[in-house]
């Protein structure tokens, strides 16, 4: 938890970068500026990451506890030109900057690079700067778009885990040059460091932030790539992905991804315990979610390309502990070119018309024996009996997969006003540790339905939002089921039901049907009493209107109307 000043430090860091956005507001769709800016921000944090770490190491090069410490009797004393010279030299060793898994920028790469010279490129200039060697070098660069895409392929070209990651199309861009320079001048002066913040987890917090407000700009079709946090974050907190692979087969901008980091590391896990697989069809999304991975260090396989989940799976062998993903809801035509016969079928043949079941069944046929997923899917999922769906929905629950339903309240996304759900599916419900340790008991033969339609509260006009209470309860009364501890039905809220029950709904599995209406509060007053008091006042209430009725009437007629 962040205290009130660390806050107020992002607060007013959120407030800059938006007015960074704001500057291409006009001359850029939403889609574009989203990746102009975060690209920039990227550039900054990792040429400040940079600077971070080569302060620290010019600390321990003159320090002498350290082992690198460099003797200055050795180089003619601590003030002499060949001393600054040779510490110059070690600075410029990239093995020092490897070993803290800190991105090698190269110079013409750096932020103090870009912004001074951002004025000399418009309409092309010929720079001068020396290498990590010391060696002079020349630039020809022709715009400011040349510059940023110069910088990003040369810190491409030292990482190779940023390899195609990149999005180098700022020369493409159809804008006013100098607006893309006051754009690196107002992004220098944000600041990646501070007394108690990590500057991964600023500049993570900077990319939730401004995913969101893009996700919000961009309307339905920003909502695709971005999950709203608290639903991500539920997910996570109900499976508790310690251990293990985790994958999600329609990652967006990668949240399911950094919600795992930030739970591991909340609970004090190991992140380099956690594997971590996704697929993306868009290539720019696609280059925003490895960036999103990048920039905190966490290993990731998103396959060699951005690629079609049904048509070109990137992970074919992949058996994962825990699958997440938040995929379009009822997509249509998802099928063209996929056999009849695809083995991913296990359970049916999702129908051409909507793609539900096919990312459902796609993600059990990638779990592992004793894994556990949990999708967001379109609420017409749980009941739906249409073009093969009922049936589906009906194999599943007899083949045991089903194990929690959690039904959501409406307005939680900012791309949709369809209501949804989101489906808890386990191939293994017997007794079991689990990778956080829990002792779950045998829970076959009974599915938990969860209604959290009423939780949660209105953050804006339009947009519905959890509170970590929320969360917390659904989550533990979800856990405490998986237990068998401290759980009991509540009518209104949750319900343990068995197979048996769902059999008798017509396999249905909409959380309403079985949780029943909330026990209402008996105020002690008796019927008969209520019912006298309450027929008096609506007699009052008519006799109020029929006076206002005959009032109206006569300011009309006097008005010269027949009423």
């Amino acid at each position: 938890m962040t205290n009130s000043e660390e806050q107020q430090f992002l607060n007013d860091l959120e407030k800059k970068l938006w007015n960074a956005a704001d500057k291409l507001r006009s001359t850029l769709d939403a889609a574009q500026y989203k990746h102009t800016v975060l690209g920039l921000i990227f550039l900054k944090y990792v040429s400040d990451a940079f600077d971070i770490r080569r302060a620290e190491l010019k600390q321990q090069l003159t320090n002498a506890d350290h082992d690198y410490f460099l003797d200055p009797e050795d180089f003619g004393g601590a003030d002499s030109e060949e001393y600054a010279a040779e510490i110059d030299i070690e600075l410029e060793v990239r093995d020092y900057y490897l070993e803290t898994n800190t991105f090698w920028v190269p110079h013409q790469a750096r932020w103090q690079f870009l912004q001074d010279n951002n004025k000399a490129v418009i309409g092309g200039a010929e720079l001068s700067f020396q290498d990590e060697k010391g060696q002079d070098k020349t630039l020809k660069i022709s715009s400011v778009g040349h510059l940023i895409d110069n910088a990003l392929e040369a810190i491409e070209a030292d990482n190779p885990k940023l390899k195609g990651v990149l999005d180098k199309r700022y020369t493409q861009l159809q804008i006013d040059q100098s607006k893309l320079g006051e754009l690196i001048d107002l992004i220098a002066t944000v600041p990646f460091n501070h007394a108690s913040l990590n500057s991964k987890d600023i500049l993570g917090h900077v990319y939730e932030y401004m995913l969101g407000q893009f996700a919000l700009a961009e309307g339905k079709k920003g909502g695709q790539f971005y999950t709203p946090k608290s639903i991500v974050s539920l997910i996570v907190q109900m499976l508790e992905p310690f251990k293990g692979r985790v994958y999600d087969p329609a990652m967006g901008s990668g949240g399911f991804f950094v919600q795992s980091e930030h739970f591991i590391t909340e609970h004090r896990g190991k992140i380099g315990e956690v594997s971590i697989y996704g697929q993306e069809y868009n290539h720019t999304t696609w280059q925003l979610a490895a960036m999103n991975m990048a920039i905190r260090g966490i290993d990731f396989n998103f396959g060699k390309e951005p690629a079609n989940t049904y048509t070109n799976d990137q992970h074919p062998d992949l058996r994962a502990d825990f699958v997440m993903a938040n995929p379009p809801f009822n997509m249509k035509e998802w099928d063209t070119g996929i056999a009849e016969d695809d083995k991913r079928w296990q359970y049916g043949r999702p129908p051409s018309a909507n793609a539900n079941f096919a990312w459902l069944q796609h993600m059990l046929y990638h779990l592992a024996p004793n894994g556990s997923m949990g999708l967001l899917l379109a609420n017409g999922s749980m009941s739906s009996n249409t073009n093969n769906e009922g049936e589906i929905r009906k194999r599943l629950i007899e083949a045991d997969l089903v194990e929690c339903m959690v039904a959501l309240p409406g307005q939680l996304f900012t791309n949709t006003q369809i209501p949804a759900c989101i489906w808890f599916l386990s191939k293994n419900k017997g007794a079991r540790t689990s990778a956080a340790g829990r002792k779950l008991r045998d829970r076959q033969g009974e599915v938990l339905f969860i209604d959290a339609r009423n939780l949660g509260y209105m953050k804006d006009r339009v947009l519905r939002d959890f509170t970590q209470e929320d969360l917390n309860q659904v989550t533990e009364t979800y856990h405490n089921w998986q237990v068998g501890e401290n759980y009991e039905d509540v009518p209104g809220f949750v319900k343990a039901a068995k197979l048996e029950e769902l059999q008798k709904h017509d396999f249905v599995l909409t959380p309403g049907r079985y949780v029943g209406a909330a026990a209402e509060e008996d105020d002690g007053e008796p019927f008969a009493e209520k019912m006298a008091r309450l027929t008096g006042q609506l007699k009052t209430q008519f006799a109020e209107s029929d006076r206002l009725e005959a009032e109206i009437k006569k300011n009309l007629a006097g008005l010269g109307y027949d009423v």
